[in-house]
């Protein structure tokens, strides 16, 4: 049986077709499935379209947050309800194509563990925000050693890889770069992402960069390597000043005026507290980790035998 999890937030307009669409092509391709929707602390109706769809379709089941707890918890609690043989996670607002679910399935069925959705293409977006992904995704392909040009939420895995996945003990994951980390056989299905049916998309730059940051920060060390390189080279250019400073006064030569040191000393100023905020984050990452708080909390759930 093929599980496919879908984390869904403010979806109220998208969770009845969402579940409609899935299902016609999964039995068309006579596929046994189950539907997981997973409610990340929704402010709208979307739990409600969820009952509704699960009272329809006794295959679809539904998770409900008793808060927000963010999009990568929701597909972890989507993986741990899964009852399938495989898995796969896609976008509620369909931007992730339910039709390339029977491709990635044959490809499970070949022996692929791992089947990464990539995109041909972006779908509609400003030349700020390509720019922004654009930076995003060099500085942590290259941290990470993976291409994450084109890589998405949208694949489908083996049940081992799943459990392996739960298996980890850190608090804070990013799924998208965690996957194919794990190391298990992988292949590639390219996707076109489409455009939004209803509603507009939740995602906000400074939502996107906290995004962004956690999953820099949560994959690679690099920053802070960065902050070293950095303390060295002020070190460097400090030696250098101080060396120009003495032999000017030795050899009676006037030193450099007194802005042009202040304006020094506000940049190493805002390189330092830049530097130390950077490592503040990474410490906040650790304060997060060693409270061991639960990643998420299930408070409502639906589907067969289990309506609360």
């Amino acid at each position: 049986m093929l599980s496919v999890v879908i984390p869904a937030y403010n979806e109220e307009g998208t969770v009845a077709e969402a579940a409609r669409r899935t299902a016609s092509v999964l039995r068309l391709a006579r596929i046994p499935y189950e539907l997981i929707f997973v409610d990340d602390g929704s402010s709208d109706g979307t739990w409600d379209a969820v009952k509704a769809a699960s009272r329809e379709n006794p295959r679809v089941r539904g998770l409900s947050f008793s808060r927000n707890f963010g999009k990568e918890a929701a597909i972890l609690a989507g993986l741990e309800a899964a009852r399938g043989e495989c898995c796969a996670v896609m976008d509620c607002d369909l931007q992730h194509p339910p039709e390339k679910l029977p491709e990635m399935f044959r490809l499970w069925q070949e022996g692929w563990e791992l089947v990464n959705g990539v995109k041909t293409e972006r779908g509609r977006e400003s030349g700020f925000h390509r720019l922004a992904v654009r930076i995003f995704n060099r500085i942590l392909g290259g941290a990470t050693g993976t291409d994450m040009s084109r890589a998405s939420d949208f694949k489908l895995m083996d049940r081992q890889v799943a459990q392996v996945l739960l298996s980890l003990p850190e608090r804070r994951t990013f799924f998208r770069a965690l996957a194919p980390w794990t190391g298990f056989r992988e292949t590639e299905l390219e996707y076109r992402v489409e455009e939004r049916k209803t509603g507009k998309s939740h995602w906000s730059f400074f939502s996107l960069a906290r995004y962004a940051a956690a999953g820099i920060v949560g994959s690679t060390a690099a920053p802070l390597q960065i902050v070293t390189v950095l303390g060295c080279g002020v070190l460097l250019l400090a030696l250098v000043l101080g060396v120009v400073t003495l032999a000017n006064e030795i050899l009676g030569r006037p030193v450099p005026g007194e802005r042009g040191i202040v304006l020094l000393l506000l940049a190493l100023g805002g390189c330092l507290m830049l530097s130390m905020g950077l490592m503040g984050y990474y410490l906040g990452r650790v304060f997060a980790e060693v409270q061991r708080r639960p990643r998420y909390l299930v408070a409502r759930s639906c589907g067969p035998e289990e309506e609360k």
